[in-house]
């Protein structure tokens, strides 16, 4: 059994779960998990290979599935609300897959978290670039420079910067390891490309759970070389916004929202995100809601 790393922030009420991006960690969500405190009991989780949790091998999500829920049974929390942003948003609809009773899941919230297949327009070379800085050690100005990535998404520096600590590990030379390390950065990479390559209404298909989808509404600035990434990054928010549109008309249990926010809308506008996640809960079916 392996056992993940949890901050529980405390609370009391319908338990919600907390899961964070590829490449960061629990940390992300301290503004927007104290808020949830209020009516809910609240913990977050770092995924395998990131933050302070152990890496795995192989990386799979049903690994990762199963190694949240062993988690959550040792502290205590029999049934969850499982709330993801990006990776983690991939990963809660999945942990309400392989949890189709109440038991466990009650529902999943995924922030942002959608993936392309290999045949969308521009793929391979966002593949490229991924597969080149995956586990990367990063340079002793890694943190500066993420600061000031942060600071033009407007969020604030001691939240960003201590977000960007638990994302990465310190090495004796002043450098930085980037998480997770590449062993297990190839196989989510491996992990996303399989499922993007459903697509975003075959790969929901069959998840019975009470879904909330959020996506962001606004791109982020492009980073200096990487002007085509916002290309790329608009017309496939297009498309999968079109195909959950169309989820929302005939799935009644799919939810689907929006935010004018960028992707990290967790940490830029906490507030917004903590109501939509207990409005959500709120309204689950009262079965569901003890």
């Amino acid at each position: 059994m392996t056992l993940l790393h949890v901050h529980d922030y405390g609370g009391d009420g319908p338990q919600l779960v907390l899961l964070h991006g590829y490449g960061r960690s629990l940390t992300d969500w301290d503004a927007a998990a104290a808020l949830l405190t209020v009516g809910h009991r609240v913990l977050a989780v770092d995924l395998p290979g990131h933050g302070r949790s152990p890496g795995i091998t192989p990386w799979t999500i049903p690994t990762v599935v199963r190694h949240i829920a062993d988690t959550l049974d040792a502290h205590g929390v029999p049934e969850a609300v499982v709330v993801g942003h990006s990776l983690g948003g991939l990963v809660a609809v999945e942990y309400a897959r392989a949890n189709p009773d109440r038991a466990r899941a009650r529902g999943a919230v995924n922030l942002d978290g959608f993936w392309w297949g290999p045949e969308y327009p521009g793929a391979e070379g966002v593949s490229e670039w991924l597969l080149a800085s995956a586990g990367a050690i990063a340079p002793p100005e890694y943190i500066e420079m993420q600061l000031t990535h942060s600071a033009r998404l407007g969020i604030p520096a001691d939240r960003a910067e201590a977000a960007i600590r638990a994302a990465v590990r310190p090495l004796p030379d002043g450098r930085w390891q980037t998480l997770p390390e590449r062993k297990d950065a190839l196989g989510i990479l491996d992990e996303l490309h399989r499922l993007g390559a459903l697509g975003v209404t075959t790969w929901l298909d069959g998840v019975d759970r009470p879904l909330l989808l959020v996506q962001a509404d606004r791109r982020p600035p492009p980073a200096p070389g990487m002007e085509w990434f916002g290309e790329f990054s608009t017309g496939f928010a297009r498309e999968v916004s079109d195909q959950l549109a169309a989820l929302s008309r005939t799935r009644s249990a799919i939810n689907v929202n929006r935010i004018d926010a960028t992707h990290v809308m967790h940490m830029e506008f906490p507030e917004a995100v903590a109501t939509m996640v207990a409005g959500f809960v709120r309204g689950l079916p009262e079965l569901l809601v003890r």
